[in-house]
């Protein structure tokens, strides 16, 4: 199996200085992450809302309201393991599955082995893409791990196509110690916004609809047409 190919915004730590990654990217490059990372996202929302959320629940929601279709062109924004990938391949899209992070990619062929899928490796604050690619993007909380926020939000309004769909799952700014904590460089360099913040970085963009348990949030925004 052939690796995944490069775009132009290839990972590069050594020359990185002029886009340095936090701790939590960082930490994605090691391969016992990615191992891990499967088991670990299928408990997650369980463990961050407090209730039970399984990953079918999280598909069931955002079918519900992006009803991917036959045909459209999507990114999954921070593929990881390939959870939103895989969905989108199950829909009949087709779909760029984007990562910084190769054995995160590696491991999400290995569970996502759809041929609609192209895996690519690229930091999406700057992917080198071109304008308007897509007719949908999912972000799977990728928002909280990317040092430059601002930016990645920018890039994914640039690449999606007008009256396209963004799908965000993020954990929201709670105020709490933890999240300090995990905010500072050493521990994470996590960031957990607030969503009339995130609505600022996308003028172009309306949210048509929200929903959130505990920390965590899902957001549809729809760009102008």
């Amino acid at each position: 199996m052939p690796a995944p190919r490069h775009t132009k915004e290839t990972l590069n730590l050594a020359a990185g200085a002029a886009r340095p990654l936090t701790l939590a990217q960082r930490s994605n490059l090691l391969a016992p992450t990615a191992w891990g990372y499967a088991a670990w996202r299928a408990r997650s929302l369980t463990w961050l809302t407090g209730q039970p959320f399984a990953l079918e629940r999280e598909a069931t929601l955002f079918r519900a309201l992006c009803r991917p279709r036959p045909g459209e062109r999507w990114l999954d924004a921070g593929t990881s393991t390939g959870f939103y990938a895989g969905i989108l391949a199950g829909a009949g899209c087709e779909v760029v599955a984007a990562d910084l992070s190769p054995p995160m990619l590696a491991a999400a062929r290995r569970r996502v082995p759809e041929p609609a899928v192209d895996w690519l490796l690229t930091n999406l604050e700057a992917s080198g893409l071109p304008v308007a690619s897509f007719s949908g993007i999912t972000v799977g909380a990728t928002l909280n791990e990317t040092r430059a926020p601002d930016r990645f939000l920018a890039e994914l309004q640039r690449l999606l196509r007008p009256g396209g769909t963004l799908w965000l799952m993020y954990l929201v700014r709670t105020g709490g110690p933890l999240q300090a904590a995990l905010s500072r460089p050493a521990l994470g360099g996590l960031t957990f916004p607030d969503p009339a913040w995130v609505a600022r970085q996308l003028p172009a963009c309306t949210r048509t609809h929200a929903a959130r348990w505990g920390a965590v949030t899902f957001e549809r925004y729809e760009r102008g047409r």
